[in-house]
């Protein structure tokens, strides 16, 4: 069990790196806590698993430190970390039981059988694998076999961390939710700190307690999934996070109004005139076509069931609305009303505190 601390880690897959463009992961400093579950949330591509690589040993940084509580291991091999590690595919012994595999990790560090045998019941528990303990484990389904694997991870209760890189890739879309609940429900059940990789937002916000946005190398922001969601740092994170993502729209912005394409937003607060890039970004969930508001043009709309979603125009700009519950839509004229306090206000990507 450990806080695990990332010391300007950077690295470039390349000799002497010069610029940011030759790092596949820019230099970042972060802190995770004993107990906690992150989630590293990104495009293919992104750094994610270069950097889940450098936690388990199997990426040495080019530049910075890794520490487990406080403990330099930057140099240290895998196997000298102490951590367990779940990765894409199921990593199992077919030869042996469930309960084989299960107790391998175990046996190995010297554990007696009653203890082993207790705690490979205890997390066969967790995960519903009660019923198949003595079956071969070659003669088990893919999404079977990926509960040994994630069980073979979790079955040690004195690592540093656990680590996941995109666990359920493998698993039918129909039993992704039911696992995604039992890991959550492990989790609070053990005290351990859990890293899980994934490009799936669904997968991340429903896990973790921090989700770390990552994009072209670099650490964009880190927040619950709440913050991600009211308050994006990056236009980034704005779209990338939500479905569908924010509405993002060039402005110029004065004082406490933004102007689109020669329409007048209010915004919550004053701003100073920013330089650079200029956009505001509105969710969908507080963007809504109502009987007062912004004159726009409506190209379609989606009627999802629990509710409907608008694709209009606003100027020469399209974007995504809610329609409110009363709300009748006739032609292709309606009217947009956006919360002033809901408008954010990106300089180059970067949002901007109002004064």
């Amino acid at each position: 069990m450990a806080q695990i601390t990332l010391d300007g880690i950077a690295h470039a897959y390349g000799p002497r790196p010069k610029t940011d463009a030759d790092y596949a992961l820019r230099p970042l400093h972060l802190v995770w806590e004993q107990g906690k579950a992150y989630a590293l949330l990104g495009p293919s591509g992104c750094g994610k698993t270069t950097l889940l690589n450098i936690i388990s040993g199997l990426v040495q940084p080019t530049v910075g430190r890794l520490l487990f509580d406080g403990r330099d291991v930057t140099a240290l091999p895998t196997e000298r970390r102490n951590i367990a590690q779940v990765f894409q595919f199921p990593v199992i012994y077919d030869t042996m039981t469930v309960a084989g595999n299960l107790a391998f990790p175990l046996r190995n560090r010297g554990m007696g059988a009653a203890e082993v045998s207790a705690q490979v019941r205890k997390t066969a528990s967790m995960l519903g694998l009660l019923d198949v303990l003595e079956r071969p484990a070659r003669n088990l389904s893919a999404d079977a076999k990926q509960k040994i694997s994630l069980g073979r991870g979790l079955v040690r209760q004195d690592v540093a961390a656990v680590l996941f890189d995109e666990p359920l890739t493998v698993i039918d879309p129909g039993l992704k939710w039911e696992l995604r609940s039992k890991l959550k429900a492990v989790h609070r059940a053990l005290d351990l700190l859990m890293i899980y990789v994934t490009h799936d937002q669904t997968e991340a916000l429903t896990f973790a307690d921090q989700v770390v946005v990552m994009n072209g190398g670099q650490v964009l922001q880190v927040g619950t999934p709440a913050e991600l969601f009211d308050r994006p740092d990056h236009t980034f994170v704005g779209h990338f996070i939500g479905s569908p993502g924010m509405n993002l729209l060039p402005a110029t912005v004065a004082g406490a109004e933004a102007r689109v394409d020669g329409y007048t937003l209010a915004l919550a607060g004053q701003y100073a005139a920013p330089a650079g890039r200029v956009q505001v970004g509105v969710r969908p969930d507080f963007a809504e076509l109502a009987a007062e508001g912004l004159p726009v043009q409506v190209d379609r709309i989606d009627d999802l069931g629990r509710v409907r979603l608008a694709r209009v125009r606003l100027g020469r700009h399209p974007l995504v609305a809610r329609v409110a519950a009363n709300a009748a839509i006739q032609g292709t004229e309606a009217r947009l009303r956006i919360e002033p306090s809901r408008i954010h206000v990106y300089s180059d990507d970067r949002l901007m505190a109002p004064l």
